[in-house]
């Protein structure tokens, strides 16, 4: 009898997906939506009016930088990605599992979302340093040059924090990254296997290239609209170098001083980042997965 229920666990064990894979497909994704992600954050840490938009501050930063300056900060994007995305996408998956029905029937959608919100937690925690490297790094040719702090790639923005400032810097914006990571997870993730599960129910649509296409724009939709505040307060405090680092200090600063529209700056640059960069992570998932179980046969 036990010899059979060794043999019956095996195939759930074999079909599980690989922890990296959520992580390596938002990698591949980020060589596409690093350009947006700097414009993002440039216009969320400007204070005040800004007549700027995305297309403008790409090129204003390509002519006065240098066309590469727009892939400034890349290694440290790597590194996010390789950290924060890989422990959220994994510990879905893995959570998901855990909690699926035993009679094999669908998992609720408020399991995904409780799946999601845990994940988001910690896969926040994990990526914050990475998170804190890459928007000073995106954002320094946008300051003085008196204070520019010229990091020359993640590891050395790392070291330099922990020399310069301490450890617990690399922590700066936690509660606020990991809220919306929380966020993110939970509709991002969830919007997408929930859209792809409907149109998988229509008798217009099979599991190919075309439903993940549009199940993972509408979760880039879903995505930047939820996560939109909590992104610029998260930028704004990465971004400075003070000893006081309250979300709820800077929210009330920001809607006071600049009104609660600016908690929504930098969302279509946001869309278009979070946007290519949700589709492209979601196609290269599912390429992985089916290289992966084509291997497993």
């Amino acid at each position: 009898m036990a010899q059979v229920q060794i043999q019956t666990l095996k195939p759930s064990l074999k079909t599980r997906d690989p922890f990296w894979l959520g992580g390596a497909a938002s990698c591949a994704a980020a060589f596409v939506s690093h350009p947006f992600d700097l414009a993002k954050v440039r216009l969320q840490t400007t204070q005040g009016a800004n007549k700027q938009g995305m297309i403008t501050t790409m090129i204003n930063v390509a002519r006065n930088e240098g066309f590469f300056a727009l892939y400034t900060g890349l290694s440290a994007s790597l590194l996010r990605q390789g950290t924060y995305s890989t422990v959220r996408f994994g510990t879905y998956d893995l959570l998901k599992d855990r909690f699926a029905p035993k009679d094999g029937s669908r998992i609720p959608v408020s399991t995904m979302i409780l799946c999601g919100v845990l994940a988001g937690c910690v896969g926040g925690g994990f990526g914050n340093p990475a998170d804190v490297v890459n928007i000073r790094m995106v954002n320094d040719g946008k300051l003085p040059k008196e204070q520019q702090r010229h990091y020359k790639h993640a590891i050395d923005g790392l070291y330099r924090i922990i020399k310069e400032e301490g450890p617990a810097q690399l922590m700066r914006g936690l509660g606020t990254n990991i809220n919306r990571a929380v966020l993110m997870t939970a509709s991002q993730l969830v919007s997408y296997d929930g859209a792809k599960r409907q149109l998988l129910a229509t008798p217009w649509f099979t599991d190919n290239l075309a439903t993940h296409f549009a199940s993972s724009l509408l979760a880039g939709l879903v995505a930047t609209t939820v996560c939109a505040p909590l992104d610029v307060l998260k930028t704004r405090i990465m971004n400075s170098s003070g000893g006081d680092t309250s979300s709820s200090k800077m929210f009330v600063q920001i809607v006071k001083s600049e009104g609660p529209s600016a908690l929504f700056k930098g969302w279509l640059p946001a869309f278009l980042r979070l946007g290519p960069h949700t589709i492209v992570t979601f196609i290269v998932l599912e390429q992985l997965k089916t290289l992966v179980h084509k291997n497993r046969q």
